[in-house]
């Protein structure tokens, strides 16, 4: 089933698990996420790749919800894979999971068109959130990697106040996902449930004219909404 809200749109998946494919070179680590996904009721592995390359060639066919990527892989590097994913099949979010956390890596893989990156030390529960985060719409980050990215945009652009027409609760939801809070800790810090923070979300997407959290937090911080 698929709701439209103004420009945006999302397909509700009903008693269907989300598919996730995984692209990790190092094989206990690979069929490590395997068990993990497999083991979450919601979730199945749909494809289990060591290369971009195998993974390239076999992507539609998988009907992939979510793609899982480590960056370091052998042959074609994780940013070019995440780029010639977002070709191949530009409304599957991609999620980075990798022990590169230096300012060039997420930066690379965010203008790639990653939706989300997450550091291999991240904890089970927390990557499972992060994949329904992910095929929700959202972009989930380690807070280390947001901090990163809010730094690396603070410097690019020194930001300037523009006009927009969020409400004062929308701006405190793009705050916290701004500091890369996610879906779940920004309803806890508001007092709100999830499906309020969703509803915010899908409303500054639109109101931004954005479709990601990284899009919405970088057009924030060019503008000086956020801090």
């Amino acid at each position: 089933m698929v709701v439209h809200t103004g420009p945006l749109a999302y397909t509700l998946r009903v008693d269907q698990p989300i598919r996730v494919v995984i692209i990790e070179d190092h094989r206990n680590t690979r069929e490590g996420l395997v068990v993990l996904v497999n083991g979450s009721p919601d979730m199945r592995v749909a494809g289990r790749y060591s290369s971009g390359e195998d993974a390239l060639r076999r992507i539609a066919q998988d009907r992939a919800d979510v793609v899982l990527t480590d960056l370091g892989l052998p042959g074609m590097s994780g940013v070019e894979v995440v780029e010639r994913l977002r070709e191949l099949q530009p409304r599957v979010p991609i999620l980075v999971l990798t022990v590169h956390g230096e300012d060039q890596h997420v930066f690379d893989a965010l203008c790639a068109g990653a939706c989300g990156y997450l550091l291999k030390d991240v904890e089970p529960d927390r990557l499972l959130e992060a994949i329904r985060e992910l095929q929700a719409g959202g972009a989930p980050m380690s807070p280390e990697i947001a901090r990163r990215v809010v730094l690396m945009f603070q410097k690019m652009a020194p930001p300037k106040v523009g006009e927009h027409r969020l409400s004062p609760r929308e701006l405190e939801v793009l705050q916290l996902l701004a500091e890369g809070q996610s879906y779940k800790t920004c309803g806890h810090r508001l007092s709100v449930s999830v499906d309020t923070i969703r509803f915010h979300v899908r409303r500054i997407y639109e109101e931004l004219h954005v479709h990601s959290k990284s899009e919405a937090v970088i057009k924030a911080l060019k503008s000086g909404w956020v801090r």
